[in-house]
């Protein structure tokens, strides 16, 4: 019966399977707002597979790698023990919280069972992921044309032209699909067609990330960019590579501002936003000033239960009240959880969960470090750099994104069964 089982769910079947499960995920990103559970399918979908291989073959197939993917695990856990600091009437949000936050348990588990995908199906995965995120902004691009003068408008008034999914993480997938487009011509075994089609994508998106002018997706991508430019200094000694890179990354802006509406005035909204900070009723109004008070009224509840929060569920309850009582001029509707992952997490569950968060999450990108892991850096650098500005991890598309393609680049790190000759895309 065992060997029935082997012979029937060989090895090649599964990763077959997982693939097809990776790229359900992936386009699940695409279209949650239409088929929301596309990622929760794919996410299953991977978990089954890899719990068959482990079963049928009696092996977990990256056992000695067990901290790497159990780091991801622990942040799970926190959020399940939180709910100890649960208010009663607030429980119902807790286990929403605790489901929503699954992908944290199943996929580190999945690919800690099931052995390295092949690099031709990695790279495929990779490549599906540029597509989707070109046909999205492909999308918005038309959407753009066919309402010009709406959207330059829009720009002024912290809005922003639709984007699938929401426009912060899909400027922050632009960024990623730079990147991997960059990699996979620098390092991948590409045809010629594909490669011209890879370098033509890469300089599209780019153009792309300044007409959509979402300040996430452009602070991620220069910082990328400029980690890229330390990299090929100090490792590689590129020097004439880095100064084109360089000089791509000073004139990228100046070309934008005249050639874009958008950028430009995202740009002035931007200087306005700022300039209103002092003016507690302009949170009303402005994104930026918002964001401002909801750091001060967190810190006012930091202050007040500092090692182990006040738990998720019961967040929103004390920011409201720190808003009534120190910001009285700013309305009901504007009141705004932090956005910022770390302070989040700090109002959530204080100084010792937030401690444990960030020692897990990080951990895997130390067991890498010695290791060239460019498309790793590259996601660990936009993710980390997102935390700054957005709570990430507090939403479906955020926390599945964030978390399957660090994944999948630790896949591409770890040893295949059949040894290869290509390139494994990590």
């Amino acid at each position: 019966m065992a060997s029935t089982l082997a012979s029937t769910f060989t090895l090649a079947r599964l990763h077959y399977a997982a693939t097809a499960f990776c790229a359900l995920i992936i386009a699940g990103l695409f279209v949650a707002n239409y088929i929301r559970i596309l990622p929760s399918i794919g996410i299953v979908g991977l978990s089954v597979t890899a719990l068959t291989y482990s079963v049928v073959h009696k092996r977990v197939a990256n056992r000695k790698h067990w901290p790497v993917f159990g780091a991801f695990i622990v942040i799970y856990l926190i959020h399940v023990l939180s709910g100890l600091n649960v208010k009663p009437p607030n429980l119902p949000d807790y286990w929403r919280d605790v489901v929503l936050q699954l992908p944290l348990l199943l996929l580190p588990l999945a690919f800690w069972l099931l052995p390295a995908l092949p690099a031709r199906q990695l790279q495929n995965l990779w490549l599906l992921f540029i597509g989707c995120v070109v046909a999205a902004a492909l999308v918005s691009t038309g959407y753009y044309l066919l309402h010009l003068e709406e959207v330059n408008e829009m720009y002024l008034h912290s809005k922003i032209m639709p984007t699938e999914p929401d426009h912060i993480r899909f400027s922050l997938m632009v960024t990623l699909a730079v990147g991997a487009a960059v990699v996979l011509l620098s390092w991948g075994n590409n045809p010629s067609g594909q490669h011209r089609l890879l370098l033509a994508t890469a300089v599209l998106l780019a153009l792309f990330q300044h007409m959509l002018a979402v300040r996430s997706g452009l602070v991620t991508f220069y910082a990328v960019g400029g980690v890229l430019f330390v990299w090929l200094v100090l490792r590689t000694k590129q020097y004439r590579q880095a100064i084109y890179l360089a000089g791509i990354l000073l004139v990228l802006p100046m070309v934008s501002y005249q050639l874009f509406p958008t950028f430009r005035n995202k740009f002035t909204n931007t200087k306005e936003d700022l300039g209103k900070v002092d003016d507690t009723k302009a949170a009303n109004t402005y994104s930026l000033v918002a964001r401002v008070y909801s750091y001060k009224a967190a810190w006012e509840i930091i202050k007040q239960h500092p090692l182990v929060g006040v738990s998720k569920a019961d967040m929103k309850d004390e920011m409201a009240q720190q808003f009534r009582k120190n910001y009285p001029g700013i309305d009901k509707e504007s009141y705004l959880l932090p956005h910022n992952q770390f302070i989040y997490d700090l109002v959530a569950f204080g100084f010792l969960g937030t401690l444990l968060f960030t020692i897990c999450f990080f951990y895997p990108a130390l067991w890498a470090a010695p290791r060239f892991t460019p498309l790793l850096v590259a996601q660990y650098t936009l993710v980390t750099l997102s935390f700054l500005v957005e709570y990430t991890l507090e939403t479906q598309i955020g926390l599945t994104f964030s978390l399957f393609f660090l994944l999948l680049t630790i896949n591409a790190l770890l040893k295949p069964e059949q040894p290869e000759q290509e390139w494994r895309p990590a």
